[in-house]
C-alpha cells in the first residue's frame, strides 16, 4: 500500500462556483513534495491540512475532521472505464491518490501511517456537490457518484509531519466495529434507516454524521 500521488490545489477562478469571489481549489495537481501535514483547525475557519493546498469554500470543506481527502487509484480506474475517459491523479479533488488500500472500505476511526511520521484517522466519506460535478463536466454526476457508493475518505491528522508521493501507507489501527466509510456515506445520503448502525463508531465519526445518527435514533425511539 502506498501514496501514489500527493495533490495540491490553488484558488482558481471558475464560472461554476457560488463563492462570492468566484474561485475554487478543487483542481488538485500532483506535486513531488515533501509537504507538511498538520491539523488545520475548526471547520468554517480553517482549510486544508496540507501546506500549500487551498480550500476556498470553508463552510463545507476543510477543518480538522476533513483535513485530508483520499481516493483510491483503483476507484479512479473503475470510473475511467465507466466514463470512457482518462482521470488523472487528483481528478476528484483528492489530496491523496492511494494504491493498494480500500479507501471506501476503511472503517471509521481507522488510522494510517504514511511515511515515517504522519498518522491520519478516517472520519467520513465525501459528499458530492455541484462544483464537483461542474469540475468533471459530467451530467448527473452528483447522482451517479452517490449511487456508486465509493466516496473516498476524509481524514483528520493525529500525528503531523511530512509526506511525499511514493511513501508507504500502513494501517496501524483498525477499530473492532464494522462501520465503514461506504456504510457511513449511504446512511447520510440515500439510506437514512442505516443511521443507527453508525453509532458503534462513536466519537471517531465526523461530528455532523454522529449528530445525524443520534437525532435519527431519538426521533425513532419507541
Amino acid at each position: 500500500m502506498k501514496l501514489l500521488s500527493l495533490n495540491l490545489g490553488r484558488a482558481t477562478a471558475v464560472p461554476y462556483t457560488d463563492q462570492p469571489d468566484g474561485v475554487t481549489g478543487i483542481d488538485k495537481r500532483p506535486t513531488d513534495g515533501p509537504v507538511r501535514v498538520s491539523a488545520p483547525g475548526p471547520k468554517g475557519i480553517a482549510g486544508s491540512g496540507l501546506a500549500g493546498d487551498t480550500v476556498c469554500h470553508l463552510r463545507h470543506h476543510g477543518g480538522d475532521d476533513q483535513a485530508v481527502y483520499a481516493v483510491a487509484r483503483e476507484d479512479l480506474d473503475d470510473w475511467e472505464r465507466e466514463l470512457g475517459r482518462p482521470l488523472g491523479n487528483g481528478s476528484f479533488g483528492e489530496n491523496l491518490t492511494t494504491l493498494g488500500i480500500d479507501v471506501s472500505g476503511a472503517r471509521i476511526g481507522e488510522r494510517w501511517r504514511i511515511g515515517s511520521d504522519v498518522v491520519l484517522e478516517v472520519s467520513s466519506g465525501r459528499i458530492p456537490c455541484l462544483v464537483f460535478q461542474a469540475h468533471l463536466g459530467e451530467k448527473r454526476w452528483v447522482k451517479r457518484f452517490t449511487q456508486k457508493g465509493a466516496p473516498g475518505a476524509y481524514l483528520r491528522v493525529i500525528e503531523p509531519g511530512e509526506i511525499r508521493a511514493g511513501d508507504a501507507i500502513e494501517v496501524v489501527h483498525r477499530p473492532g466495529h464494522e462501520v465503514t466509510v461506504a456504510l457511513q456515506f449511504r446512511a447520510v445520503t440515500t439510506e437514512r434507516a442505516l443511521l443507527p448502525r453508525l453509532l458503534p463508531a462513536g466519537e471517531a465519526l465526523h461530528p455532523e454524521a454522529l449528530a445525524q445518527a443520534r437525532k435519527y435514533v431519538a426521533e425513532h425511539a419507541g
